[in-house]
């Protein structure tokens, strides 16, 4: 199988795969897939503990905000949702989660006039607390 992606103006993505002889084409636009408004609530499932996450403007701020919840009975109950990014000068959007065993990671873009940042934050007892925001985009060492 020949796989090759190409770049063509804008954000749209031409990748053209040729198989037993035969090529296929396929376009996407990038901005639209990964737009804050395409929504998702991405889970991560460790054992019986499901995790989600996503993002709303459905705030007390009317900023775009990262909510989290956490089920340890495989689904059937799930706690209160947690705001991870309370942020009132930017919005929070395009959430990934990942986990495993028990830890968390929750990562986000915080985008507000100036600036578009990769951010996550980190539970290490299934969801129960985070640690602080991390910003991502800064060189040097990230951490408290």
């Amino acid at each position: 199988m020949n796989k090759k992606p190409y770049i063509t103006k804008g954000t749209a993505v031409l990748v053209a795969i040729t198989l037993l002889g035969t090529t296929m084409m396929a376009v996407t636009n990038l901005e639209e897939a990964f737009a804050p408004t395409s929504f998702r609530a991405p889970p991560a499932i460790t054992g019986d503990n499901i995790y989600v996450a996503w993002w709303t403007n459905n705030t007390s701020n009317g900023n775009e905000e990262v909510n989290f919840r956490v089920s340890n009975d495989g689904g059937q109950n799930f706690g209160d949702k947690i705001n991870l990014s309370n942020t009132t000068n930017s919005d929070s959007s395009n959430v990934e989660i990942e986990s495993d065993a028990d830890s968390i990671v929750v990562s986000w873009w915080e985008t507000n006039q100036t600036s578009t940042t990769p951010v996550i934050r980190v539970s290490n007892d299934n969801g129960a607390t985070f640690g602080p925001v991390l910003r991502l985009a800064p060189n040097g060492k990230i951490g408290v």
